[in-house]
């Protein structure tokens, strides 16, 4: 292996506090993370798309990504139907080889594999996790009235050589395409083959700022505004905004300021009239009918009508965003013109002004929009205040630290994974968490869930956070068993209730909120002490009437209760 490629890897695993397994899983996580980091605009967790050793098909890595959410349950389907209620899907699988050497018998055991992977009859031993995939797959086209096109599949193998277009491997290549196009069961099938230089490349784009070119001809620019650099106003036709939402290979961008507000779906009022309006013979009067898109740019470079924007972010316009690219294929889709506002500063005051001044089409009323934005950025700096083995780093928008290489990707807490840890640990509902968060985020919208409240204490958010990433760290180290990651939030609910040394305080009340964190967050801070404290919630989950490897136990409040009366009521770990 060549001396970039691993010092690739060692940046890779120490930014993601990993622990080295060796060469070739190493390379294997590399090639993951860089190859799904390009198609998936989202934070992840590597370990979710890796495969376990021994009877994995040939397949080293696998990710379904559907409507824009990488999914690792059924239940998160449901949950995006319900919300979209049409399914676009993506498959990617991975076969890293740290030979430097492109072999035909290898490539084709991994398409092999591939092709048994949506065999109705597979002929390879499985293991868990390509089982776990596979009851997706198979759920996915169950569903497949609700498909807006048969899924997209990509192949990537790798090795540490040089890719040399063999006309030998190519012919390999291609015959495992056709059969793949064979099974009628994809709108477009791609293979490619990277060596060195190309994982090398991709890595490296993970890092890069998002930022894209556009053709600006039909617009104004606007007078000079204290605290933007730059302002203009104008219509941008469809195949010019497209480049703003979706990069290269057409995947969407998550460019949307405070995503905890998120693409609502089409099954509301609002969002399914733009679709209608966006598939008419008169599709050009969008123009007139919405509000627009307003994107806020770290900095703009003009040359001509020629526009690149950088470090940019749409603040007000995510669901019209989402309803145009979901309607990117349509027949008329050419003739709309989208109105923009186009906005460079780096002043955030003036960028939350403009945040809460131009959203009025979102379900969120104005006034729990305010909230909202002030509640995150705050939580933010609070986030910021702690140092040392403390801090962790708020991401309010995707991948906001990714071209940061000073910052531990392990302590990063996602928005999705701050409302998981606190909805289980601080509100005792680790059951309506255990798939997609989508269930909480839709009572959050309507105002029926105490998260992100403005008068709420920072700290149990904060430590909510800090315990997921404790918990996760021991499962990284291996000191706690990873067949109960699939009840770590149960076990963030069990960590509060065993440890905590008073009652639980209204969440209001920042001073006794405070204490009654500290104590929980001492613990914490020592590695003993809370692989400790963890073993006794692994210890209530076995004794309990629950069941971890039942998927509706997880998903039953019954069973929360239990738990919680269990540990309530039991004296041998207090």
């Amino acid at each position: 292996m060549d001396k970039i490629t691993k010092s690739l890897i060692t940046e890779l695993i120490t930014n993601q506090e990993l622990t080295s397994d060796g060469e070739s899983k190493d390379f294997e996580r590399l090639v993951n993370y860089s190859i799904v980091s390009n198609e998936y605009t989202k934070t992840f967790d590597i370990n979710v798309l890796t495969i376990g050793d021994g009877n994995d098909t040939g397949i080293d890595g696998l990710a379904i990504i559907v409507n824009g959410q990488l999914v690792e349950s059924i239940e998160e389907i449901d949950d995006l139907l319900e919300r979209n209620n049409k399914l676009e899907i993506t498959y990617l699988f991975i076969q890293a080889k740290t030979s430097s050497n492109f072999d035909s018998g290898s490539i084709n055991t991994f398409i092999f594999g591939v092709l048994d992977f949506f065999d109705d009859e597979p002929k390879l031993v499985r293991n868990s996790d390509i089982q776990k995939f596979a009851e997706i797959s198979d759920f996915l086209y169950n569903k497949a009235p609700r498909f807006r096109e048969n899924p997209t599949i990509k192949l990537f193998y790798v090795t540490t050589g040089k890719w040399q277009d063999d006309p030998n491997l190519l012919a390999v290549v291609n015959s495992g395409r056709n059969s793949l196009e064979q099974k009628n069961l994809f709108e477009s099938v791609s293979i490619a083959v990277y060596g060195a230089r190309e994982i090398a490349n991709a890595y490296r784009k993970t890092k890069e700022s998002i930022s894209t070119t556009i053709n600006f001809s039909n617009r104004l620019t606007l007078p000079s505004i204290n605290g933007i650099s730059q302002a203009y106003i104008g219509l941008l036709p469809f195949e010019e905004f497209k480049k703003i939402v979706s990069d290269d290979e057409g995947n969407l961008l998550n460019v949307f300021e405070d995503n905890v507000r998120d693409f609502q779906g089409e099954n509301n009022d609002v969002n399914s009239g733009i679709s209608l309006t966006l598939n008419s013979l008169d599709s050009e009067i969008f123009s007139v009918l919405n509000n627009g898109v307003t994107i806020v740019a770290s900095s703009i470079s003009p040359t001509g009508d020629q526009f690149t924007i950088y470090d940019y972010q749409i603040v007000n316009g995510c669901q019209s965003s989402n309803v145009l690219y979901n309607n990117r294929n349509g027949q008329y889709i050419d003739k709309v013109q989208i109105p923009i506002k186009l906005i460079a500063t780096n002043d955030d005051d003036v960028k939350t002004r403009i945040t809460l001044a131009t959203n009025n089409q979102t379900p969120i009323k104005k006034e729990q929009l305010a909230a909202l934005t002030d509640f995150q950025r705050s939580l933010e700096q609070y986030f910021n205040a702690h140092t040392g083995d403390e801090r962790l780093y708020y991401e309010r928008r995707a991948k906001q630290y990714n071209n940061d290489n000073t910052v531990l990707k392990t302590k990063i807490i996602t928005v999705p994974y701050q409302i998981k840890s606190f909805a289980a640990m601080f509100l005792n509902e680790p059951h309506n968490v255990t798939s997609f968060f989508g269930y909480i985020v839709r009572r959050l919208n309507e105002g029926k869930t105490p998260i992100f409240n403005p008068d709420h204490s920072f700290a149990p958010y904060y430590t909510s956070a800090f315990a997921y990433y404790k918990l996760e760290t021991h499962f990284r180290r291996r000191n706690i068993d990873s067949a109960y990651k699939k009840v770590r939030f149960h076990m963030l609910m069990l960590f509060r209730i065993i440890n905590e040394n008073e009652e639980l305080p209204p969440l209001n009340s920042s001073k006794k909120m405070d204490k009654y964190c500290s104590h929980l967050l001492n613990i914490l801070n020592d590695d003993n002490l809370s692989l400790d404290a963890f073993n006794k919630c692994i210890k209530v989950i076995d004794l309990a009437d629950f069941n971890k490897e039942d998927k509706q136990d997880l998903k039953l409040v019954s069973k929360t209760k239990n738990l919680y009366e269990y540990v309530s009521n039991i004296s041998l770990i207090r």
